[in-house]
């Protein structure tokens, strides 16, 4: 990995976080916070980009350099799966089961869905 790719990986880590941060506090605002609605959305939303991502590049339509920069940094910093899984157990320390049921299986298969129908888009440009 050369060093600007590096910078440019951090960079897009830093913008992914920071869209993280502003759409979590978008959707609380408007939804509330008895459910982590904005974590579901966020995650579903960046397996949806990471599977388009994904079938772009496996379609040579987006340069290995770009799919690393989207993929692992924009995306990475933007999903978050291990806020996911303490939202999940918060919810289910507070008894909360259906909701916890809800928000761990149910964002997986979600996530699972969007990133497999972003791929198959991806791959479908081509």
């Amino acid at each position: 990995m050369t060093p600007l790719l590096f910078l440019a990986v951090a960079a897009a880590g830093g913008l992914g976080a920071s869209a993280r941060l502003f759409l979590d506090g978008l959707v609380r605002a408007r939804l509330g916070g008895a459910f982590p609605y904005g974590t579901t959305v966020i995650n579903v939303s960046g397996s949806l980009l990471l599977g388009l991502v994904t079938g772009l590049a496996m379609n040579h339509l987006l340069a290995p350099d770009w799919s690393f920069v989207l993929g692992v940094g924009l995306l990475g910093g933007y999903t978050t799966f291990s806020t996911a899984s303490f939202e999940t157990v918060r919810l289910a320390q507070q008894r909360r089961y259906l909701a916890a049921l809800a928000n761990g299986i149910g964002m997986l298969a979600a996530s699972v869905v969007a990133a497999a129908f972003g791929l198959w888009a991806g791959l479908t440009l081509g």
